[in-house]
């Protein structure tokens, strides 16, 4: 028997049972929900590692100008957005393969990740993040100190 991609995918899986037995863990349940549901593939996009703590995403919005496209960030959520604008009524195509369709796309952001920037080159728009982890929480080094011996000034056996 052959599995189509839709019947091997969990878009069934329900979490609500997790839901109504766990306290405190609500963040993570609808991460983990979210995950599990069927995702469109419009627009790709890639994520890279470009540093140490810095990252790159790239979508890719052919067609899309600068003015048409939204990011925000919001409570550790990255949202990118792009409404499409009217064709013109009079065109006729004998191929349309850009999909110039609106769209919203959100990616979840892990604590201390920050958006440094986003440009838009040759109909790819680049998002670049930087994790920056507060001084409180990095780590430090510790000085280790010894007591100093107490020098013995005269030694005379008691008698």
């Amino acid at each position: 028997m052959l599995l189509s991609l839709e019947d091997m995918v969990m878009d069934n899986f329900d979490l609500s049972p997790l839901f109504r037995s766990t306290i405190g863990f609500d963040r993570l349940m609808q991460f983990a929900d979210a995950a599990t549901r069927i995702d469109a593939s419009y627009p790709p996009y890639n994520i890279e590692i470009t540093g140490e703590n810095a990252y790159r995403l790239t979508m890719a919005v052919a067609g899309f100008a600068p003015e048409d496209l939204d990011v925000t960030v919001k409570e550790n959520a990255l949202l990118i957005s792009a409404k499409a604008k009217k064709e013109e009524e009079n065109t006729q195509y004998l191929h349309r393969g850009i999909a110039r369709r609106a769209f919203e796309r959100r990616f979840q952001l892990a604590d201390h990740i920050k958006v440094a920037g986003a440009s838009i080159d040759y109909g790819l728009l680049h998002v670049e993040l930087v994790r920056e982890i507060p001084e409180a929480m990095k780590p430090r080094k510790i000085e280790i100190t010894t007591s100093k011996p107490t020098k013995v000034i005269d030694q005379k056996a008691a008698a």
